[in-house]
């Protein structure tokens, strides 16, 4: 693993005036970890955005706001949620360890990387990893890859079940909350 600086970004607005090509957000890392162990992540920099991006879960008469910092252990445990969408704390705790789900934030769990075989293998050719590159899974083993969603480009599955739960709820996911530019 290659050294890094490390930076803690106060707010959302310092985050990203730090951030550049060769730095990475982190905010539970248990995805980046993974990613830095296999040398497909080499960052320059890791920026912290713990303290710059919300932990809080609103509940109004219309919706719930679940904060991008929100650790998954609480999406599991919220009353609102438990009560409103069951289906999100379901989709939760299908996805991950009880130690996972300590450290992992909402908003890492939905921005996840592939966990197709061949992303993780740097000597394969993957254009999730290297864009251009091809993809080995569609003429190698693929019996993990998706059935439906796919293209001639990738046919990775997303590994977030989180994200399937909202998609079944039609939620919305927006960037920032004081924006809303919803992604």
């Amino acid at each position: 693993m290659k050294p890094y600086t490390f930076e803690k970004a106060a707010n959302t607005n310092a985050a990203l005036r730090s951030k550049n090509e060769k730095a990475h957000f982190v905010a539970g890392g248990t995805n980046l970890v993974d990613l830095l162990k296999k040398n497909i992540a080499q960052p320059d920099a890791l920026i912290d955005i713990t303290s710059a991006v919300s932990s809080e879960i609103v509940v109004s008469k219309k919706n719930i706001s679940i904060g991008g910092m929100v650790r998954n252990t609480a999406l599991t445990t919220d009353k609102n949620i438990l009560q409103n969408t069951p289906l999100i704390a379901k989709a939760v705790l299908a996805g991950a360890s009880p130690q996972i789900r300590n450290m992992a934030s909402t908003a890492g769990n939905l921005l996840q990387r592939t966990r197709c075989v061949y992303f993780y293998d740097i000597t394969m050719p993957c254009n999730k990893r290297n864009p251009g590159s091809g993809c080995s899974a569609l003429k190698g083993e693929n019996s993990m890859s998706a059935l439906v969603g796919y293209n001639e480009h990738c046919v990775a599955v997303h590994p977030s079940d989180l994200c399937v739960g909202l998609a079944a709820l039609d939620a919305e996911v927006f960037a920032t909350s004081e924006n809303k530019k919803k992604i």
